[in-house]
Parts: structure tokens; C-alpha cells; sequence
């Protein structure tokens, strides 16, 4: 890069690749700091998958950063049961979209930004930070960064652990994503991945902190059994295809998403490193692409005299991004406080509301487009459509 960089991006997951080429497209200079990848012998298995809505797909797609079919599985019907008959069921059909979401599978998503960001000549990718007019902070929720400039990060704990992991399933998922509450506030979630018509599924199982140690050291099969048990049957048995990860779950936000270093300069949080959501609706990447869609919105729109970290611009960003992200907190939130409760009267008030949010094709509409990202709310990244060029 012969002219210094405008911008720092301190962390190259996907919401830091994700920027570092949207502010390529507007050929704003950046560096990008990534730490060298572990080697293949000590790198755990990455079992992660995520769920993105389609505001998030045309974001990627415009990047030329979309993953192949066999790696972003539409969901043509998504299932969610309460801990009796309660019941809710969103299809596309109905929204008259061709997916709900799509199920992506994470390393194959991080290869297509990495080999984007290599094709970006506005883009260095770098080993340590550099300085410049705007840093980007996307380190994740454990970032260093945020806690070296003093910033609060607020965080509930939830006295649950997620359990995740690769299946393949005795009958085809049928592009349906599935998901359980328990009586006892578990949440399983099964998302088709595969392809349409496959038998692999991902696993998200939220569990009480008591009882994930169980459920790990269950040696494999048994650890199947009890997911066919929790799933009520709805795939056959399961085969474990690969290892089972766990992580404590929390809700986070950041009380200040902007400043000033004291030696010069801006900075800004985005992703992780500002705020993280329970993971049961499946919207926390989505949360954070929006962020990077957003920065780089008021980036391109700012008038031709402010520098890309100039405070008013940083604000912007941090007013719009603050609303979607309170909005999604307070939802997944709601949803995990509601049946973390085992008393048998709420437990009777909030099967009967699912089914009566099912009765309401208006509500669902509205929640469903939202979720998608079609319609303003939760995360709705905005992309111009525009090739790196």
C-alpha cells in the first residue's frame, strides 16, 4: 500500500473481513490485522454454523464472499416447540421468499473472505496494529483492545451452556430448521445443512451450567440417544460426525462504541467486541454484519471534508446500531427468561401464546420480515450491490 492506511480494522473474523472489503469497494485504504492462523495439528475442530438471513447473503453476495451451495443450506420451513403443545411454524412459502434463512457452515464462509480480501488491492493484511484516522475494533467479545481503552462491557450471564456439534441424521432434514424449549429451560436447536435434501445437521443445544458436564462426558452414542429423546424423534438417530464444542452464553453491550486514542486518532467497536445476543433466534452474526454494512454506509455518505473517523459519523453509526441491537437483546432475552421458569402456570400462559402467535398471520409476518432482514428492525443490512471493481 503505497499511501498509509485510512482505516485499522484490529481483527480478521468474518465482520472484519466482512468491512475491510466494503470499505475497499469505496476505496478507502485499510489495514487489516490478523493473527496467524494456528497449525493444523493444535487448531480445534470448527463446528460452528450460522444462520443468515437474506439481507446478509445479498450483503455477502455483493462481495463476491457467498459460499456454494453445499455450504449455505436454505431453510424452507423453520419449527419451534414449546415444553407442551405450544407451536410455532414459519415457511417461505408463505412470505413468498425462495429460504427463511440459510444454514452456512463458518469455515467455508471464512475461506470466501479470505481469498476476497487477498483480490482487494485496497486491503494490506497485517500482524500488528498500524496507526490510522478510524480503528475498527472486531476482536470478539474477549477483546483486548476494548479493555485496554477502559470500556464497561456490560454483560448478563446466563447460567446456561451452548453445546455444539456436526450430525448426520437417520431421515433427511428437508431443509426444515428445528427447535425445542424445555420445561427445564433447554433449547435445542437442529439446522439442516447439506443441501436441501441432506441428513447433516448442525447442533445447538443450550443447557443448564449443571448440566452440560453430563452431557459432554457422555461417550458418543449416548450423547445421541439423548438428543433423539430431546428432539422427540423427528430425524431418527444420529450419527456424531464430529467433536462436541461448549461455551458459556451470555448478552453484552458495550457502554461506549466510540472515542478518541489519547495519543490520536478514532476508534470504534463493531461485532462481538460491542455486544452479543443468546444465541436461540440465530441472529448474532447477523447483528454484526449489519454493523459493518452500517460503518461503512456512513463512511461512504459523509461529507468530503470529514475524515472516516470523524466523531459525528462515529455517533451515527453508534445511535442506529444501539436501537437493533436493544431490540434483539430484550427479544432472545425475553424468550430465555420465559422459560427458564418452571412454574406450571406461566408454563400453561406461554404454549397457549405460541399457539396463538401461530393463529396470527399478521403478527408472524411482521416478525418473520424482520428476522429476515426484508423489512426496518433487528438486522437489516442495506448493501449497494456494487463488485469490487
Amino acid at each position: 500500500m503505497a499511501l498509509p492506511p485510512e482505516v485499522c480494522i484490529r481483527g480478521a473474523g468474518i465482520v472484519g473481513r466482512t468491512l475491510a472489503l466494503l470499505l475497499a469497494r469505496e476505496r478507502v485504504r485499510v489495514a487489516l490485522v490478523a493473527e496467524a492462523p494456528p497449525t493444523p495439528s493444535t487448531a480445534p475442530q470448527d463446528v460452528r454454523a450460522y444462520a443468515l438471513n437474506a439481507a446478509s447473503r445479498a450483503l455477502l453476495s455483493s462481495l463476491r464472499a457467498w459460499p456454494d451451495a453445499a455450504q449455505a443450506t436454505p431453510v424452507r420451513e423453520m419449527q419451534v416447540f414449546g415444553d407442551a403443545d405450544g407451536r410455532v411454524r414459519f415457511d417461505a412459502a408463505s412470505q413468498k421468499v425462495d429460504a427463511l434463512a440459510w444454514i452456512v457452515d463458518v469455515p467455508a464462509l471464512e475461506e470466501q473472505l479470505a481469498a476476497a480480501v487477498r483480490f482487494a488491492p485496497q486491503v494490506e493484511v497485517v500482524d500488528a496494529p498500524v496507526k490510522a484516522a478510524l480503528t475498527v475494533v472486531c476482536e470478539g467479545k474477549a477483546s483486548t483492545t476494548r479493555e485496554t481503552l477502559g470500556v464497561q462491557y456490560d454483560v448478563t450471564r446466563y447460567p446456561q451452556k451452548a453445546i455444539a456439534a456436526r450430525l448426520e441424521a437417520e431421515r433427511p432434514h428437508g431443509g426444515v430448521a428445528r427447535q425445542w424449549f424445555t420445561a427445564q429451560g433447554d433449547v435445542v436447536a437442529l439446522l439442516p445443512m447439506g443441501g436441501a435434501e441432506g441428513r447433516q445437521v448442525a447442533l445447538v443445544w443450550s443447557v443448564s451450567q449443571l448440566r452440560a458436564p453430563e452431557l459432554l462426558d457422555l461417550d458418543n452414542d449416548s450423547f445421541c440417544a439423548r438428543l433423539q429423546e430431546s428432539s422427540h424423534d423427528a430425524l431418527g438417530a444420529f450419527t456424531l460426525t464430529s467433536e462436541r464444542a461448549a461455551w458459556p452464553l451470555q448478552r453484552a453491550t458495550a457502554d461506549r462504541w466510540s472515542g478518541r486514542f489519547d495519543e490520536g486518532g478514532a476508534w470504534v467497536l463493531a461485532g462481538d467486541a460491542a455486544h452479543t445476543v443468546h444465541p436461540l433466534a440465530g441472529q448474532g452474526l447477523n447483528l454484526g454484519l449489519a454493523d459493518a454494512d452500517e460503518l461503512a454506509r456512513v463512511i461512504r455518505e459523509r461529507d468530503y471534508w470529514r475524515s472516516v473517523g470523524d466523531a459525528r459519523l462515529l455517533r451515527r453509526y453508534e445511535r442506529a446500531r444501539r436501537t437493533d441491537v436493544l431490540a434483539m437483546g430484550m427479544a432472545t432475552d425475553g424468550l430465555q427468561q420465559l422459560f427458564a421458569q418452571g412454574i406450571e402456570p406461566l408454563a400453561r400462559l406461554r404454549n397457549w401464546g405460541m399457539l396463538g402467535f401461530d393463529r396470527s398471520p399478521f403478527l408472524k409476518d411482521w416478525v418473520a420480515r424482520r428476522a429476515m432482514g426484508l423489512a426496518p428492525g433487528f438486522s437489516s443490512p442495506s448493501p449497494s450491490g456494487r463488485g469490487l471493481g
